[in-house]
């Protein structure tokens, strides 16, 4: 059965068919944290970021957030299934910023190059499955790129800038010099 299953919205009833997914269970001051990617995104069970920020952040603390950010997810952990509220990587650093305290820069240092970059590092290797985005860099500009299937992908609302650095010529002027030779 498909991951992409395993979500829903927070309105929406849970189905009991769908498979939790597996989370990478995190310690830090002792308190536990379940992560997991979903979708390529981190997400992180919002009771145990509450535990580590030292606030209670149940589904009405999360509506703080944008719908995109929180979301109920099936996960497997302390070895059975349980519905938890889940928060993105963006969804938790919006919540540190709302609720600013000097202690949480090393709770998102930590967050940032420890536990994200575990998770995205334990994933199994893609290749071509996934796109995936790089800078290129000009003298003039910068130009974002998809890679995907070996090749490069260049956004339609770009073009116009790539043919502004071109030298301009008509085709009148191309055509007559295919004529002269």
């Amino acid at each position: 059965m498909s991951t992409q299953l395993a979500s829903r919205n927070l309105s929406t009833p849970m189905n009991d068919e769908w498979e939790p997914l597996a989370s990478t269970l995190f310690t830090r001051h002792e308190i536990h944290l379940h992560a997991l990617l979903f979708e390529n995104q981190a997400w992180f069970c919002a009771r145990d970021i509450g535990r580590l920020m030292g606030k209670y952040l149940d589904e009405r603390m999360s509506r703080k957030l944008d719908t995109d950010q929180r979301r109920m997810l099936l996960v497997h952990a302390h070895g059975a299934a349980e519905e938890r509220l889940m928060l993105s990587e963006s969804g938790v650093y919006a919540l540190l910023v709302y609720h600013y305290c000097p202690e949480y820069r090393s709770l998102r240092e930590w967050l940032t190059h420890q536990v994200v970059a575990a998770l995205r590092d334990a994933r199994p290797a893609q290749t071509g499955e996934r796109p995936t985005l790089s800078v290129l860099d000009w003298p003039q500009m910068q130009l974002s790129l998809l890679h995907w299937q070996n090749e490069p992908w260049i956004r339609m609302r770009d073009m116009p800038c790539i043919l502004l650095t071109q030298p301009q010529t008509s085709w009148w002027r191309k055509a007559s010099r295919l004529f002269l030779f």
